[in-house]
């Protein structure tokens, strides 16, 4: 499988990393296989975006990843101290300080062995008892049959042994409160982190609690001064995997390809259409904050007059019904069921609005 995931992404093409924040954005589109199978191949979607004459906006500024990097920098300082102070009074007050907590070295060669000694840091650190911080450890998640590795800002382990999430992020809090997209969006990357430690916690005996309330870390108002706060993220994590659950596995994809299939982005533009047209996908507008295909997409959904353009409501109230062809046929009465509610709904619309043409026409 890792062959012909090499193959569709191009002999000699390095594999994007896929990341939380790709995941978090491929569990709220499950029905996508495009966007499935360009992940699970490590396309970089953003060049093959440009490949085909639609490139996206999509992704964070080299000011904005200045800014963040520089924050997270201020915020590890001297061994952590200051994060592994929120998370003490945000998460755990009643548990004692965090002095001269551990942060074990992580370094390995490549993702599996910095996955392996991940693992076996947090089984150490649970044994010992008291505080330990972990800085960007490598965590793996099963994503539809292809292995993602995941690297979160840090985790601590508590001196109880439960484990614990911390995002750091460069949004402010002003007030004590952020913006709820950019948390919800945060909580969201969150969760994939708390699936893939449980795994992890479950191959322990016995297995660590993992805890479902995240440390987010942001500059306090418009200061590099850091502040902390708690957020559940059970909902989060539980749409997650359930998501997760849903996508159709990697190999089924890609045996229902045509033979010769390629995304490497120095192919033609022709080509690059054709074979991102090989793979059904399912365009919605949340797509264009969270895909680097969105554009492509949307305008494919555009010369088909796919409803999904639309917004996945309107999508589900229309039930059979998937162009802008067949909404208005069934309106006009010239298809449908008259029956199905979709269509019964239409046709009274339809009613409606040519009885208040009249009735403005009849004013004049």
């Amino acid at each position: 499988m890792r062959h012909r995931l090499a193959e569709l992404r191009g002999p000699d093409v390095p594999a994007k990393a896929l990341d939380a924040r790709a995941l978090a954005a491929l569990a709220a589109n499950p029905g996508c296989r495009r966007r499935a199978i360009l992940d699970g191949a490590g396309v970089d979607k953003a060049r093959l975006a440009s490949a085909l004459g639609a490139p996206s906006g999509f992704g964070q500024s080299q000011f904005a990843l200045t800014r963040g990097n520089a924050f997270e920098a201020r915020v590890k300082a001297d061994g952590g101290a200051e994060l592994l102070r929120l998370a003490h009074a945000r998460l755990d007050p009643a548990a004692e300080p965090p002095e001269g907590a551990a942060v074990p070295d992580l370094s390995a060669h490549g993702p599996q062995g910095r996955t392996a000694r991940t693992a076996l840091a947090l089984r150490e650190a649970t044994r010992a008892g008291g505080w330990t911080l972990l800085d960007h450890p490598m965590l793996a998640l099963d994503v539809a049959g292809s292995l993602a590795f995941l690297e979160p800002d840090a985790v601590v382990v508590h001196p109880d042994g439960s484990w614990s999430v911390a995002e750091i992020k460069s949004f402010p809090m002003l007030d004590g409160a952020a913006d709820p997209s950019k948390v919800g969006a945060a909580a969201r990357q969150a969760a994939v982190y708390v699936l893939a430690l449980e795994e992890v916690a479950a191959r322990l005996d016995p297995p660590p609690r993992v805890r479902h309330r995240v440390l987010l870390v942001c500059p306090r108002d418009f200061s590099n001064l850091a502040t902390g706060s708690a957020v559940d993220v059970r909902k989060q994590r539980a749409v997650t995997a359930r998501q997760l659950a849903r996508l159709t596995r990697i190999e089924e994809i890609a045996e229902a390809l045509p033979e010769g299939t390629c995304f490497a982005p120095e192919r033609s533009a022709e080509e690059l259409t054709a074979a991102v047209a090989a793979v059904p996908a399912a365009y919605a507008p949340e797509c264009l904050a969270a895909c680097e295909l969105a554009f492509h997409c949307r305008d494919r959904a555009h010369e088909a007059g796919a409803v999904t353009r639309l917004g996945r409501p309107l999508r589900a109230e229309l039930g059979g019904l998937a162009t802008v062809e067949d909404v208005l046929a069934a309106a006009r009465g010239e298809s449908g069921d008259p029956d199905d509610p979709a269509v019964a709904a239409l046709r009274r619309a339809a009613a409606l609005r040519a009885e208040a043409l009249e009735g403005v026409a009849a004013c004049r």
